[in-house]
């Protein structure tokens, strides 16, 4: 009876799949498929380069195929602004390097209007939405997973 418990307990371990003990991600073609929206309304440059470095690794990890757009509303629009890329070249060239990778950085209209900023008030390479937490709303809806930046 001992003999029989051994062999069966002996089987069941050896059946564990390998990649349940390993502490890599496993990685599958399934990757390309990812669309993610990551929002901004936070304030202050180390906190937007922080979410730049979010978007960054989030870029790296998932590959290029990868669908990202950057949504940003309240606070988070100064990220965007003209105004700070002239006074912050580190974030300016972090903006124009994700964009170049193909991300796509929104800014609210609505809090463009509360702010009295206009579409040349904004960096190049930036769009407009209507609605910042509407945008995010409509790319939860069709599939994108969700990620909010900062505080």
């Amino acid at each position: 009876m001992k003999t029989l418990l051994k062999t069966i307990a002996f089987a069941a371990l050896t059946a564990l799949p390998l990649t349940a003990m390993t502490a890599e991600p496993e990685k599958s073609s399934a990757d390309k498929a990812h669309k993610v929206v990551f929002e901004v309304s936070i304030d202050g440059a180390e906190k937007w380069q922080g979410a730049l470095r979010n978007i960054e690794n989030t870029r790296k990890e998932l590959g290029k195929e990868t669908i990202i757009e950057v949504v940003t509303h309240g606070k988070g629009v100064g990220m965007l602004l003209v105004k700070t890329s002239v006074e912050n070249a580190e974030l300016k060239a972090k903006l124009e390097q994700l964009h170049a990778d193909g991300v796509v950085f929104a800014a609210c209209q609505n809090t463009m209007k509360r702010e009295k900023l206009e579409k040349k008030d904004l960096v190049e390479l930036s769009t407009t939405v209507p609605s910042g937490v509407s945008e995010v709303v409509r790319k939860q809806a069709a599939g994108y997973a969700y990620i909010k930046s900062g505080g």
